[in-house]
């Protein structure tokens, strides 16, 4: 990952206000000296989702999702953290500074580099063969069939990939493209003795773009029809392309989408093409995948109908409902355009034009009207058990809509449409759901294993450490007792995050300082932090009395941890006198010091941390010291 300088994150997020940023993406509404709003990352009706405009951070108590202003973008358009600041800096018109070294970061910045170049460079050498190449002729013909010319090629960079292999390599080997790089970029794969070759050959080339218009794959189109092999051939997932999260023309219908208030989404790229060719600009389409869970919550972002127009066979029934079960769970509503039989909207487009293609896309049904319709033309309300089915697959796709308001709107009609009680299909969608919880927490404990867990610390830790981040007072007092601190680290978990702390030079005066040191911890501390409460706690105006009150309770948690060892240790059998007695007088210590504290418990003090009505004992390193007489 490139490695933005220090001093350019900070300027970015003094330039950023994060409350009017998260407001630009959801409805926000002022709480006090804070604000709240529904969590963008979980469905919730009560607010539970809270922003600091004093840290420029963001918490959410229900999820426990937090961050900063680069923590949100990156989780609520799923870019990394490189991106992120890019497109931050891009809204604040401030320059990006790099950092001069970072060999690991320049490596991966010089590879993508490289990779993107590939692509531009080669979409435009095919883009160039396609046009003007004698043996792109039958291309130029096929395309001239589907009623297209030179316009629409220039307009999507449209190229052809000859049939001999030996065009593209030696073009690539000219270019200075060396084989590492073509095998990564997707375009080439090798086979079993070494050698490259090349994955499409005498096809149309539709170049993929990213978000920013960036071509990061290609889609291969047959134009000479052969069994062996499919109609499209995608590029690869490769380090600039993944297909779960990549939707293709969706850097050109992004605004359109927003006009519209609806996404119309095509089963192949040429159909999402031919839309945006005859006006039709809020089109996209998948790449070689159905719509995943990340394509949809892509689309939430920018509306929350989605209109279907997949073809009128059994596969684009099965795509349809894979597509709506993603949607609803991001609350997005669903309507299906009823196309005629063995047409798509490339050819129904060609025949009847625009205007017609329109009416059917306003003629578009609910999904469980179309659904049902369907059922209905098949036999599936034929007879009790056949519409005894029906109702299990629709209660079952029911199951899926997150909103439970509009589940049980859409519930009562069904069963309007399916002749039953109402009762009985909520009874059917309860049970679905049920099942698709358990599958769900099935699935996130097989991926557990692979996520990162916060790192141990202990909520004391927590609270000193949110103490030396926001109070520059209270931070200098901490320093003092640096060494002290230390020699606890045996006994209390998450000492070394807050030596770490300490030892920065990050300002907390500072909210964008703060954040950019946060964003350099690893992943499990900057986690520890944010699931625990006592982390986020408002400092009060006392905060060097707070740290005072909070060391009084480490002082005394210390010595009970270091009792409970002591006294497991007593307990082993079979020790000598000269083993038992230095434990004996080393219990015998812990108990007058702890004496001396006033034997308080951490359990009966944690309710009070933060609180000053009573000044406690400064903190004194009484764990390794001997009671004075």
């Amino acid at each position: 990952m490139a490695q933005i300088s220090q001093e350019t994150r900070i300027k970015v997020l003094e330039a950023i206000d994060i409350v009017d940023l998260i407001a630009s993406y959801i409805p926000v509404k002022r709480a006090g000296s804070s604000f709240k709003a529904n969590c963008p990352f979980h469905n919730e009706k009560t607010p539970s989702f809270h922003i600091n405009p004093q840290r420029q951070s963001f918490k959410c108590f229900g999820c426990g999702e937090g961050g900063d202003a680069f923590s949100f973008v990156m989780k609520h358009e799923g870019l990394s953290f490189v991106d992120a600041v890019r497109k931050l800096a891009g809204k604040a018109n401030i320059p990006i500074v790099e950092d001069v070294f970072d060999a690991d970061g320049e490596r991966v910045k010089r590879r993508r580099g490289r990779l993107l170049d590939l692509h531009r460079e080669a979409a435009r050498f095919m883009h160039d063969l396609l046009l003007t190449d004698p043996r792109a002729k039958h291309a130029r013909s096929y395309l001239k069939s589907r009623g297209y010319g030179k316009e629409m090629a220039v307009r999507w960079c449209v190229g052809w990939m000859p049939a001999e292999a030996k065009v593209f390599l030696d073009w690539a080997r000219e270019k200075k493209f060396t084989g590492r790089e073509l095998v990564d970029s997707g375009i080439c794969a090798q086979n079993e003795r070494g050698g490259l070759y090349v994955r499409f050959r005498d096809r149309l080339m539709f170049p993929v773009a990213n978000d920013q218009g960036d071509f990061i794959a290609f889609s291969g189109r047959q134009i000479i029809n052969d069994p062996n092999t499919g109609k499209y051939i995608n590029s690869p997932e490769t380090p600039l392309f993944l297909k779960s999260k990549t939707i293709f023309a969706f850097d050109r219908a992004r605004k359109p989408i927003m006009k519209e208030k609806a996404v119309l989404i095509c089963e192949g790229q040429l159909d999402a093409l031919a839309c945006h060719e005859h006006g039709i600009d809020h089109a996209v389409a998948t790449l070689g995948t159905a719509c995943t869970a990340q394509h949809a919550k892509i689309l939430k972002r920018y509306t929350d109908t989605a209109i279907l127009c997949f073809d009128a066979d059994k596969a684009g029934y099965t795509a349809s409902e894979r597509a709506f079960r993603e949607l609803s769970s991001e609350s997005i509503h669903v309507r299906v355009v009823s196309m005629p039989a063995g047409d798509d909207p490339d050819s129904f487009l060609k025949r009847e034009g625009p205007d017609a293609f329109r009416q059917l896309l306003k003629d578009a049904r609910p999904f469980f009207d179309f659904k049902i319709d369907r059922a209905q033309v098949e036999g599936g309300l034929a007879n009790a058990q056949a519409r005894g089915n029906t109702a299990r697959e629709v209660a079952a796709l029911l199951g899926y809509i997150a909103d439970p308001v509009s589940r049980d709107s859409l519930l009562n009609h069904c069963a309007t449409r399916l002749q039953m009680s109402a009762p009985d299909l909520r009874a059917a969608t309860a049970l679905a759901r049920k099942k698709q919880a358990r599958e769900h927490r099935a699935e996130k404990d097989d991926n557990k294993t692979s996520q990162t867990e916060p790192s141990a610390i202990d909520s004391l830790i927590a609270y000193l450490c949110n103490l030396a981040l926001h109070s520059t007072e209270a931070r200098q007092y901490l320093g003092e007792q640096y060494e002290s601190l230390h020699d606890a680290a045996p006994f209390i978990e998450g000492i070394p995050l807050l030596e770490n702390i300490l030892a920065s030079e990050v300002d907390p005066a500072s909210a964008a300082a703060v954040n950019t040191y946060l964003a350099t911890l690893p992943p499990a501390d900057q986690m520890a932090l944010q699931v625990d409460p006592t982390y986020h706690q408002a400092i009060s105006a006392q905060p060097v009395q707070d740290a005072e009150e909070a060391l009084a309770k480490l002082s005394e948690k210390v010595l009970n941890n270091r009792y409970a060892i002591n006294q497991s240790a007593l307990n082993q059998s079979g020790m000598s006198a000269s083993q038992l007695m230095p434990l004996l007088k080393e219990a015998e210590e812990i108990n007058q010091l702890l004496a001396v504290l006033g034997r308080r418990t951490f359990a009966d003090d944690r309710a009070s941390l933060g609180s000053t009505a009573s000044k406690k004992p400064a903190f004194k390193k009484t764990w390794n010291q001997k009671p004075q007489s």
